[in-house]
């Protein structure tokens, strides 16, 4: 049985993942609806799928911050305790991850090679270069975006779809947090 594998992508309105202004985490719009909902995906079995540059990310935050601090949600947490595929060429094993492996070569290959022998479903939050490269393969079976109600015209970094190709999207389910927060769970295909 081949595994599904979403691509989890926090956005603001006009399509930014991260910011450089003083918004804060979540851009300062996290709710205990949302939070609860993370927690609860997170605490699925799963398989976390990251490159690189996502991952140096998260482990030098959680390394860096006190275990007390926002970063440290329950669904990062269990986010963390979930096994995970490192698809790296310049990271080198040991790394702080508890279950982590990295694999090298090209990431089409291995993520298609971890949808066939995998268990549970596959997951990635972030890793935007890797997910262009699986999306424009086909490998991605949902885009999940959660998106935060804010524009960041002036402070947004890191424009999430940029450089990917054409897709249709069929909305599979949609969920409203705290009475701002949507999460929108996409099939997509190429558009032809």
């Amino acid at each position: 049985m081949t595994a599904t594998y979403t691509f989890d992508i926090f956005s603001t309105l006009d399509g930014f993942g991260s910011h450089s202004g003083d918004w804060g985490g979540y851009w300062g719009k996290q709710g205990p609806e949302l939070l609860k909902h993370r927690a609860a995906v997170y605490g699925e079995p799963a398989r976390m799928v990251f490159g690189a540059d996502t991952f140096r990310t998260f482990a030098e935050i959680l390394a860096t911050s006190p275990t007390d601090a926002e970063v440290y949600d329950e669904w990062v947490t269990r986010m963390r305790s979930l096994p995970a595929t490192i698809v790296s060429s310049t990271l080198h094993e040991p790394v702080e991850w508890p279950d982590a492996t990295i694999a090298t070569g090209d990431a089409v290959d291995i993520v298609a090679r971890l949808k066939q022998d995998s268990d549970v479903p596959l997951r990635s939050h972030g890793s935007l270069s890797l997910n262009r490269a699986l999306l424009n393969a086909g490998l991605v079976d949902r885009v999940q975006v959660t998106l935060f109600p804010v524009i960041c015209g002036q402070t947004g970094t890191t424009p999430i779809f940029h450089g990917y190709s054409d897709f249709d999207l069929e909305l599979l389910e949609t969920r409203t947090f705290d009475d701002h927060t949507q999460e929108l769970t996409y099939r997509p295909t190429l558009h032809a």
